[in-house]
């Protein structure tokens, strides 16, 4: 199993920043694609934004030039720089890792919560 640690999340004003972090635990793993999620309340789970390890990224077109994905790959850390967010962006952002113990699997973070007041 791969624990993925989150922090970062909280309540800030539309125009602010934050920075989320996720580390991933069982370095034994191979860590491949990291990224983030986020779920707003009645609304299915998106995609933010995904790293592989060789760098490549994949954002959602809403947070395109606002939102900056990075890793540590020494380290198993994904980041999330969020900055001029938007009230639209509040919702519970988790963290994603797809790793190989035995066999490739997906692994999910328990989420933290991000608003963002008008």
């Amino acid at each position: 199993q791969v624990q993925l640690v989150e922090s970062g999340g909280g309540l800030v004003q539309a125009g602010g920043s934050l920075r989320l972090e996720c580390a991933a635990s069982r370095s034994t793993f191979s860590i491949g694609t990291m990224g983030w999620y986020r779920q707003a309340p009645g609304k299915q789970r998106d995609l933010v934004a995904t790293m592989t390890t060789g760098g490549s990224t994949n954002y959602a077109g809403s947070v395109k030039g606002r939102f900056t994905i990075s890793r540590d790959n020494a380290k198993n850390t994904v980041y999330l720089q969020m900055n001029s967010l938007k009230p639209e962006d509040t919702a519970v952002y988790s963290c994603y890792a797809r790793a190989y113990g035995t066999y490739w699997a997906d692994y999910w973070g328990q989420g933290t919560q991000v608003t963002v007041s008008s």
